[in-house]
């Protein structure tokens, strides 16, 4: 019997083909022989109980000229599928919970959903990673100016940042002598209404941001650091860093251990951890990105290996 298998992005149109990992994930399935449909968050509906996708075959390739093409669009039963990609990126609001709640039907059906959608509600990536304490640096979750600025007492140096922010957006390095700390407080918790993140500034930061992917709770043996541009706090590669491939450490590897359980428990199947120096400072559960870099560079199929593992959960359902 052929896979079917459907991916929930953004619009394929739009995507950078250089350094797209869903695109990549998408190549290794058609590589098998899959067949594949796309959609995105727009083409999810419900009728009469049933969670269905207006849905269009499609094909993928490696060519920066072509690397798509879509056929028409049928309506089919989410449940028709038998594994969801959910591959669309944050923001993650109210349009992306229902969502969620969507492909929790598909899944209760019988389809495998990439990654499991409760534990993508349940596991905000900046909170999850707080779950592990013995992998993280001094770290604080509060919307009250006196805990925040309490913590920076503590520990001086510090960075404060939201929950809910991607690509690096909003992070603030700071001091409690800064004349804006009060300030850069009130923005991010809207005056006390929101909970921030506060933590101890990381030096190692300079080195780069690494970010190590995990399939089923086994990491790839290298990771991409992503690595500041000069005069930058942050790493990240939307915020104009630069990525370096690099062997995994042995600390790097007790981290992914200590983190494993929880990922297999919780059905999270494609996962992505940063790490700064020796320390663990978020869990990507949503759409991690870097399988591009880490192919290129070192000459590996992540795709494959994730496709591989699926192929293996679908035969044990």
């Amino acid at each position: 019997m052929t896979i079917k298998l459907g991916v929930v992005m953004d619009p394929i149109e739009s995507i950078e083909y250089k350094k797209d990992s869903t695109l990549a994930m998408l190549v290794a399935a058609q590589k098998k022989g899959w067949e594949l449909f796309y959609m995105q968050q727009e083409d999810l509906y419900q009728s009469e109980g049933v969670a269905y996708g207006s849905m269009r075959p499609l094909q993928a390739r490696y060519n920066p000229e072509d690397f798509y093409s879509l056929g028409e669009r049928e309506e089919q039963p989410l449940s028709s599928l038998n594994v969801i990609l959910m591959r669309k990126d944050p923001p993650f609001d109210m349009e992306f919970i229902y969502s969620t709640y969507l492909l929790e039907q598909a899944e209760a059906s019988g389809t495998l959903v990439v990654n499991k959608p409760q534990s993508i509600r349940d596991c905000n990536e900046k909170m999850f990673a707080t779950l592990f304490p013995q992998c993280t640096p001094p770290v604080m979750v509060a919307r009250s100016a006196k805990h925040l600025k309490a913590f920076a007492e503590k520990h001086g140096d510090v960075v404060l940042k939201p929950l809910d922010g991607m690509g690096g957006s909003s992070i603030f390095r700071t001091h409690p002598d800064d004349q804006n700390f009060s300030v850069i407080i009130e923005t991010l918790t809207q005056h006390g209404q929101q909970q921030a993140m506060i933590q101890k500034y990381i030096p190692e930061i300079t080195a780069g941001d690494k970010r190590i992917l995990l399939i089923d709770g086994e990491p790839v043996p290298y990771a991409l650091a992503r690595i500041p541009a000069e005069g930058e706090l942050r790493g990240n590669l939307a915020a104009g860093g630069s990525g370096v491939g690099q062997e995994l450490t042995e600390k790097d590897y007790w981290i992914a251990k200590q983190v494993a359980p929880v990922l297999k428990e919780k059905g999270l199947l494609f996962v992505g951890l940063d790490v700064i120096g020796e320390y663990l400072t978020e869990i990507n559960v949503t759409s991690p990105t870097c399988i591009r870099q880490l192919d290129d560079q070192f000459g590996i199929s992540i795709g494959d290996m994730l496709m591989d593992k699926i192929e293996e959960k679908l035969s044990v359902q």
